[in-house]
């Protein structure tokens, strides 16, 4: 093998190869494809929190024009078997959650799918749901912490099994007893659903035997095997189609029972069956951030050394998954405390199983963390940067290895650099713009690296006429990984952009993991980077043996490869095309298989990619509006793949921080478990008019133990610490500490 690929398309700022498809409509998503005989299906969600159903009267929906059957535990088949929670990380099956609908008559949440109506259109089929009355006999529920806080338990792991519920380093109780300042504070967050711009949805139609999906999703491996699996089929009878998906953000990298429900459907009346989640379904069907509270103790000496850390989550979870995001994880690891105590409590609760939502985890936790670091520095007086810069650990803290890459020093003093940060007057309520109050604050953002479980492979095939197509079983959700891979294809092979085809979205091709946890860019680069090398390899090889090649006999490690034509290092002119290579042996085509295998997970490094976020806001102190003006974050994600696409992740991580501070939060109704403001009108996001000007900062840092190309990732870091920017920003404005997200008009006033 030779060395390596020359990089000179990664990393520019390359615009989307599949713009054109999206602004034209060609690329089609899950719910636009319409095949030959297409029906349509509606599901019924249950309309209590907690019970049994006594009866379900479908006779109505049955008879309305244009049902063709109406599916409810009486008739739905049995499951192949019950689900287990497998995280889509792995890559194998991933159910959303180890229960399926449908089975009994057993209610164990608000929305809970009781019956599915299927009709030749989708508005017969949305009527006739509307039709199908269900009876309960209804149970008391659990919907929110303060119900359930006294039946509160420590389960052994959380996060799908992946994480014990208990971390312990040092001796907490010594590193208080050594401390000379201590603080203590307790934060509580609503609920976050996701809403991606496309609803979950899935078009199932069989073959006989052999099932074909075209689904909304994070994982087009997990969808096939979840499914097979509950269906109890081969995985080699299903296929996936998902080359478009229109965001997901976690709410679609879990496998939810409305996709094996299509399927289902389909074979119940033998016609491709389209079952499309309305949007307040998307409140009931997809999993969610989940109500939380953290309790949090730092002590630190004078000069704000931390000496202890004790960091303790108490969050709901539904009845039958110990499912909590990780929020302690990176919180534990930013800095370099000796003595720490990490613990989840769980409420079992009349809820569907929560999952992964955009910072799974580290945004909750590092928002109590950074709060609470915040009030360190204005205790001690210094500087909330100094406190960081401090405080960062040169190495994992947990396990006392050296990071494989850091950065974090950079994004510090770049950010804070950009921001303008020393000229701001510490003291809170000291700058005003005519009425406004004006205040700035900062945070750190952190995101652990993730690693998928299995090989991930690739295909690259070069022809005879110098083009190139790149395959890989992944999906494209709108972070532009078409055309950072579409680059990465390029230079590993050698050859100019516009001679690259990357094909992706169906698990025909090479398979890969699902893209979570910001691990997509690193293993799906890796892959298609070993694919290309790989091919180039083998075609300077064949050039290397073949007598009447100009570089025959050559060393391999000498030969480089620019523009399609393979040439010595020293010597240019000595070199010859793939063209004049392949046509010279008769070839059309050739390709190769690459495959990675992902480091060992007891790897002897830290695995992280910090940042640093800074926030100004604007505060009426009379009607307690906040205006976020102008953000700025500084990011070491390792290699950056495309500059374009890149900034855009880390702004849209940014302004969903907004939403996370300020805006965001489900409200539930404990009288039967509903999610009160389950719509865009009442569940409030950001929107154009309430984004500030962003600044994003990249620090790429060399890291070669993470993959290849050392890609750390960065759909997640980019919201990490951005909240807790704006509540700092909102303390330095006007005094008030933020126990409670969002942040609403009634605490300011």
């Amino acid at each position: 093998m030779t060395t390596g690929a020359t990089l000179t398309a990664v990393g520019r700022p390359l615009t989307r190869v599949d713009g054109p498809a999206k602004v034209t409509g060609s690329g089609r998503y899950a719910a636009e494809y319409t095949l030959p005989g297409t029906v349509y299906a509606a599901l019924v969600g249950a309309r209590t929190a907690c019970g049994r159903i006594t009866d379900i009267d479908t006779r109505a929906a049955e008879n309305a024009d244009g049902v063709l059957a109406v599916l409810t535990h009486r008739n739905l088949p049995k499951i192949a078997g019950p689900p287990h929670l497998l995280p889509s990380l792995a890559g194998h099956a991933a159910p959303g959650e180890s229960f399926f609908p449908m089975q009994d008559e057993a209610v164990h949440y608000f929305g809970q799918p009781v019956a599915m109506v299927i009709a030749d259109s989708y508005e017969r089929a949305q009527f006739a749901a509307r039709q199908v009355h269900a009876h309960y006999e209804r149970s008391a529920s659990t919907t929110t912490l303060d119900e359930g806080r006294d039946q509160a338990y420590e389960p052994e792991a959380i996060f799908a099994g992946f994480l014990p519920a208990r971390s312990v380093r040092g001796d907490v109780a010594a590193g208080f007893q050594a401390a000379t300042q201590r603080l203590e504070a307790t934060y509580h967050f609503a609920a976050n659903h996701h809403n991606p711009i496309e609803p979950s949805a899935t078009t199932a139609v069989w073959d006989g035997d052999r099932l074909t999906l075209y689904d909304a999703t994070q994982g087009i491996v997990a969808s096939q095997n979840t499914v097979a699996a509950l269906l109890g089929v081969p995985p080699s009878k299903v296929r996936v189609h998902a080359p478009f998906v229109g965001g997901g953000f976690g709410c679609k990298a879990m496998i939810w029972p409305h996709v094996t429900l299509a399927a289902m459907a389909a074979r119940h009346v033998r016609r491709p069956v389209k079952l499309a989640l309305t949007r307040e379904q998307m409140f009931t069907a997809c999993g969610h951030r989940e109500e939380q509270e953290q309790h949090l103790e730092i002590g630190a000496t004078d000069d704000g050394r931390l000496t202890a850390l004790r960091h303790h989550k108490l969050s709901l979870t539904s009845p039958f998954d110990d499912w909590a995001e990780p929020s302690l994880s990176i919180a534990s690891q930013a800095y370099a405390c000796p003595n720490y105590e990490g613990v989840y409590r769980l409420v079992r609760s009349n809820t569907m199983t929560p999952t992964f939502t955009r910072g799974p985890g580290e945004t909750t936790g590092m928002y109590a963390l950074e709060c609470l670091m915040d009030e360190l520095a204005y205790r001690i007086g210094v500087d909330p940067v100094q406190l960081r810069l401090r405080n960062h650990a040169e190495s994992d803290p947990n396990t006392g290895h050296p990071w494989s890459s850091d950065g974090a020093h950079e994004c510090y003093r770049r950010g804070a650099a950009r921001f303008d940060w020393q000229s701001r007057n510490p003291e809170p309520r000291s700058r005003r713009d005519g009425n406004w109050l004006i205040g700035t604050g900062m945070a750190t953002a952190g995101y652990p690296v993730f690693f998928p479980m299995q090989p991930q492979r690739a295909r690259a095939r070069l022809y005879a006429d110098g083009s190139a197509v790149v395959q890989c079983g992944t999906q494209e959700f709108g972070t532009g990984s078409a055309t950072a891979m579409t680059q990465v294809a390029a230079d590993g092979l050698g050859v100019s952009l516009e001679n690259v085809r990357f094909e992706y979205g169906d698990t025909d091709l090479p398979n890969v993991a699902a893209t979570v946890g910001s691990a997509g860019a690193g293993m799906i680069s890796a892959a298609v980077h070993t694919a290309a090398t790989t091919l180039r390899d083998q075609l300077i090889e064949q050039a290397i043996a073949d007598p009447d090649s100009p570089l025959h006999q050559a060393d391999p490690a000498a030969v480089v490869v620019h523009a399609g034509r393979m040439e010595l290092r020293d010597r240019t002119a000595s070199g010859e095309s793939y063209r004049d290579l392949m046509q010279r042996h008769f070839m059309t085509d050739m390709d190769a298989l690459g495959s990675w295998s992902p480091p060992p997970p007891d790897v002897p490094y830290g695995l992280a990619t910090f940042g640093a976020q800074f926030a100004e806001v604007a505060v009426d102190p009379d009607l307690g509006i906040v205006r976020v003006r102008r953000m700025v974050g500084a990011f070491a994600p390792g290699r950056i793949l495309n500059a374009r696409t890149a900034h855009s992740q880390a702004m849209g991580g940014m302004l969903w921080g907004i939403g996370q501070a300020l805006l965001e939060g489900t409200v539930v109704d404990p009288r039967d478990g509903r999610w009160a403001n389950a719509s865009l009108g009442e569940y409030l996001v950001p929107v154009n008019a309430d984004a500030p000007d962003v600044a994003v900062e990249f620090v790429e840092v060399t890291d070669t133990v993470v993959n290849p190309l050392g890609v750390k990732g960065l759909g997640e870091v980019g919201m990490v610490g951005a909240a807790a920017a704006i509540a700092n920003a909102v303390f330095h404005a006007t005094g008030y500490r933020a126990r409670e997200l969002p942040i609403r008009i009634e605490h300011l006033l």
